[in-house]
């Protein structure tokens, strides 16, 4: 049985479920008027050692943390949707001839094409596609753009079991990016079809770069700086000790002046603004390869924007930070503004950019 089907699919009820190294977020949500309403969030935190580099290393934990989140919340939902990290997946755009039928095409991209995308054996893969949209390509043959999915067989085991410790009947597992491009889909549909936009989702162990046109993925990649990195510089040259909880962050605002301009009274050089900027300046620079590589592959369009979310995405004047050393407009997400939510609790601005994937998620149950 193949349990990446069904991925761009809406079912019944259910429960968004997003798993990080250092949170459960659960989710489930509610069509309101034109927009949604948050029916619930609850969140836990995971010790170190359960969930590492977007694998379940320990399930019986994890699926005791989510267990203790239904029970103490009383949730009785026994549907849920999960997401991997893009690290633990393959992502791949291919044309395939625009006469085949379903049946056909269904052969062709599963049991023909998958294999020569997939960095491991086809028979270790769960593959899912989706077909897009009509392309004429450079002999002037009209093609189906097909958006190819996979990942590891042992991976997804992994996480159905883990779901099923819980009591819960994982129905629908997707990439993570796919759970944050749903949240902000009206933000991307304010940019032209032809123009790219860069999306950083700043996560605890790293940062997710998916470059999306029109709301299809067409670059990602994963690099290991995100806040526990930024945290721990912060921590250092501060003097304070090591720590898992990145709260801290939160308060922060980056300075957007030249690091050596930055001072406190006259003590000299703010040595935490400066541990930060140097570790964001960093982050920057992986950006900066990442848009270059994209742009320079054929006839890629120019990134208009780039978007901040995850649990990094709300640290202050981040965006004018990126604005300035990448000459590129960037602006953090807001996914409770983004989708019309109706809130009943105040949600700090802060908070919200790391909601994306689990509201993404919350989504998939609302028809």
């Amino acid at each position: 049985m193949n349990f990446l089907k069904g991925v761009f699919s809406k079912r019944p009820q259910g429960i968004g479920v997003e798993l990080t190294p250092e949170r459960v977020n659960i989710v489930r949500l509610a069509k309101k008027g034109q927009g949604f309403k948050l029916v619930s969030l609850h969140s836990a935190e995971v010790p170190e050692g359960v969930f590492q580099d977007g694998q379940i290393l320990d399930a019986p934990a994890m699926a005791e943390i989510i267990q203790s989140i239904l029970n103490e919340n009383k949730i009785k939902v026994k549907n849920a949707a999960t997401a991997v990290s893009g690290r633990e997946a393959v992502t791949r755009l291919i044309p395939v001839p625009a006469e085949l039928d379903d049946a056909e095409l269904r052969e062709m991209v599963l049991n023909q094409e998958a294999g020569l995308y997939l960095p491991f054996p086809r028979e270790e893969a769960d593959v899912d596609y989706q077909k897009l949209d009509l392309i004429i390509d450079d002999d002037g043959i009209e093609k189906v753009r097909v958006l190819l999915v996979a990942t590891r067989k042992e991976v997804t085991n992994n996480y159905i079991n883990t779901f099923q410790q819980a009591g819960l009947h994982l129905d629908i597992l997707e990439i993570s990016s796919f759970s944050l491009i749903r949240t902000i889909r009206e933000q991307l549909r304010q940019f032209a079809p032809q123009e790219a936009v860069a999306i950083a989702n700043i996560e605890f162990e790293g940062t997710e770069i998916a470059i999306a046109v029109d709301g299809v993925p067409q670059f990602s990649r994963t690099v290991p700086i995100g806040t526990y990195q930024i945290q721990t510089a912060l921590s250092q040259a501060m003097n304070l000790p090591p720590t898992r909880n990145t709260d801290l962050l939160q308060g922060m605002t980056i300075p957007t002046t030249p690091v050596d301009s930055v001072r406190t009274g006259m003590t000299g050089i703010n040595p935490g603004a400066a541990a930060m900027v140097r570790v964001l300046g960093e982050l920057a620079d992986e950006l900066r390869r990442s848009i270059d590589f994209y742009v320079n592959q054929g006839e890629n369009q120019e990134v208009a924007q780039l978007l901040l979310a995850g649990s990094g995405g709300g640290i202050g004047q981040l965006d004018e930070f990126f604005t300035q050393r990448l000459s590129v407009p960037t602006s953090q997400v807001d996914p409770i503004e983004a989708l019309s939510l109706e809130v009943e609790q105040e949600i700090p601005p802060m908070q919200r950019p790391g909601l994306g994937i689990a509201l993404g998620l919350g989504l998939r149950y609302v028809n």
